[in-house]
């Protein structure tokens, strides 16, 4: 008996919100950054989603849980979210938010090479490698250019640093997907995402106090945009786009999902020009327009085997 296809409208919906809503996280983070610390932040955005999440599973009656299943959400949330998600929001300390967005482009092509189970669907088609080559080329483009900002930033050896994070998050976020998806908790997706959320919220806390970071921070001297953009981060990013992010993982390939990572930049680096006045070149436009060529290619086989006919040949 085989599994209902979820509906066109439900896939086209949960890819807008990852498409969209996660690329203007990226500023948020970095209004955010402006009076609250990066773990602190990312402590407090994951503890509050996942707890408000885990009230809602209560209030349906779905909050079993097993010993396995509580194993399983801890790695995949801690890889995903504190080694993904804090690790754009550290870097994003020392480059333009747009640039980090625009770094983590690289994250398809860290899922076609891990995820060995889907080779033979993802090299069946010449698109699907083209794309990500063609998305990764213009990342480079990017980079070989990264703006004003960027390029009075890259004399600091921080710099450097924060895109070797930047780039070993996108590795972890693609293990912990791959993990989530693979090894998937027998639970709801729902109460899934709370405890992913809730162990990384816990993880992240945790590196705060040791890091030192809470030693001169008081809350009352927090400013209202950071509250604001923390408030919008839970909502949209932790709970919306979050649990969008891990319905989408079980119902199409891991790297198809990840081409999500192509279209944030676009919006982070509008954002970031128009309300952080982060300077946008020609050329990082230019550069865009070859990322989404790249989302294009590998989408389009997809695309055409949702569009063919029932019965028809595959």
């Amino acid at each position: 008996m085989t599994q209902p296809q979820p509906k066109p409208w439900l896939i086209l919906l949960a890819f807008a919100a990852v498409y969209i809503i996660w690329g203007s996280t990226y500023l948020a983070a970095l209004l955010g950054l402006a009076s609250i610390p990066p773990f602190l932040m990312a402590s407090l955005r994951f503890l509050i989603a996942g707890i408000l999440l885990f009230g809602y599973c209560l209030l349906k009656g779905d909050s079993k849980l097993t010993a396995r299943d509580l194993g399983r959400n801890a790695l995949s949330g801690v890889l995903m979210l504190f080694g993904g998600t804090v690790s754009v929001i550290w870097a994003e300390q020392y480059m333009p938010s747009g640039l980090a967005a625009i770094l983590v482009t690289t994250l398809p092509f860290w899922f076609v090479i891990l995820d060995r189970r889907q080779w033979r669907h993802y090299f069946a088609n010449w698109m699907i490698p083209s794309g990500v080559v063609i998305g990764f080329a213009g990342v480079v483009l990017l980079l070989a250019q990264p703006g004003q900002t960027a390029q009075l930033l890259q004399s600091s050896g921080q710099f450097w640093v924060s895109v070797g994070v930047l780039l070993t998050g996108g590795i972890f976020w693609t293990f912990g997907s791959l993990y989530a998806k693979y090894k998937p908790a027998s639970s709801s997706t729902v109460l899934n995402g709370s405890f992913q959320l809730l162990s990384a919220g816990t993880f992240s806390g945790l590196v705060s106090l040791l890091s030192g970071e809470l030693t001169d921070f008081q809350f009352d001297q927090v400013l209202l945009k950071s509250w604001l953009a923390l408030v919008y981060m839970i909502a949209m990013g932790s709970i919306v786009t979050y649990l969008a992010y891990l319905w989408l993982l079980k119902v199409r390939p891991p790297a198809v999902v990840s081409t999500y990572a192509y279209v944030n930049p676009v919006i982070a680096v509008l954002l970031g020009g128009l309300f952080a006045n982060e300077s946008i070149s020609v050329r990082q436009l230019l550069a865009l327009v070859v990322i989404l060529t790249g989302v294009l290619l590998v989408n389009l086989p997809n695309y055409q085997r949702i569009r063919k006919p029932v019965g028809a040949k595959v």
